[in-house]
């Protein structure tokens, strides 16, 4: 019986309907490291004899998918391929498909709660009535606004729509989205300068550039309003972790929010540490609907794909 990997830490457990279609059509699903990241070595272990895989964000290196002797598709349940071997996946042969959009509704929505939260002080609020302290901070509101978002992708467009439609005052900076993404009023596309400039609220939904250097750095946060809100939903590496921390110190940054991390489990650095910092474990995709709409897709992209080579 073919093999097809399961790897995501949404479905990696099994259950989830989706995946009885792939059992329905004569594959026997591999799960290493159920509901966990699986390490290298659970991968070099597990792969081979697979000829489907069903990722996740794990990463994956070149020398798993020179074990992957058999594999003809890796389908992301998600959009992002950072964490995958592009070269050997071509050297190789091995078809890629991504499920791109269907967990952009979830993870906008989290940058939404993420802003919402920083510009309300939220967290620390919370934790200081925890502590039986009685913290009150002048918050601002989102309409009107300068809001700032970098990458007009899916999410980012989403999470556009979203600030738009509050009222905000939204510029976007992305150089490869089609021009047309977005039409209102309220909002403006420029370079990254532009979008950054005077921004109350920055959002992040980028890939990391090709130079892997960060995206904002010490240059780029002095041009936000004293106090905003930055959010990180997309990558760790979009942020220059001194830059921010400096950034915080000087209240420059008010607060730095981030679903994002180096490594999951992070190290807690001097960064996440910062009392200003807001952390979620990872989580803009993972809602009942996202996970669903991933999954099916991911599915589907399996079945096609597979289909074509047995034909």
């Amino acid at each position: 019986m073919s093999r097809i990997l399961i790897t995501p830490r949404s479905l990696s457990s099994g259950g989830h309907p989706a995946l009885a279609a792939l059992e329905e059509a004569g594959f026997e699903l591999v799960m290493p490291a159920p509901g966990e990241t699986p390490s290298e070595a659970a991968l070099l272990a597990a792969v081979p004899g697979c000829v489907g895989w069903l990722a996740g964000v794990e990463p994956v290196s070149e020398a798993v998918i020179e074990a992957a002797t058999d594999l003809r598709v890796i389908s992301r349940n998600g959009s992002g391929i950072d964490n995958l071997p592009l070269a050997a996946l071509e050297r190789r042969g091995i078809a890629l498909r991504r499920a791109e959009g269907t967990n952009a509704r979830g993870v906008a929505e989290l940058a939404l709660t993420l802003a919402l939260s920083g510009l309300r002080d939220i967290v620390p609020t919370h934790a200081g009535l925890q502590e039986g302290r009685w913290p009150r901070r002048t918050g601002s509101e989102i309409q009107g606004a300068a809001v700032g978002v970098v990458g007009l992708g899916a999410i980012g467009a989403s999470f556009a729509e979203f600030c738009l439609t509050l009222g905000a005052e939204v510029r976007g900076f992305d150089p490869f989205a089609p021009q047309d993404r977005l039409a209102h009023p309220a909002f403006l596309r420029g370079d990254l300068a532009r979008t950054l400039a005077g921004a109350g609220v920055v959002s992040l939904h980028a890939p990391m550039p090709t130079d892997g250097r960060p995206v904002l750095g010490g240059a780029e946060l002095a041009l936000l309003a004293p106090g905003a809100v930055v959010v990180n939903t997309a990558r760790a590496g979009l942020v220059d972790d001194a830059a921010m921390i400096a950034a915080l110190d000087s209240g420059r940054v008010g607060t730095y929010a981030t679903d994002v991390f180096h490594q999951e489990p992070p190290q807690m650095t001097g960064l996440l540490r910062h009392p200003r910092v807001i952390t979620t474990s990872h989580i803009g995709g993972f809602t009942r609907q996202s996970v669903e709409r991933s999954t099916r897709c991911a599915v589907d992209h399996l079945l096609q794909v597979l289909s074509r080579h047995a034909a």
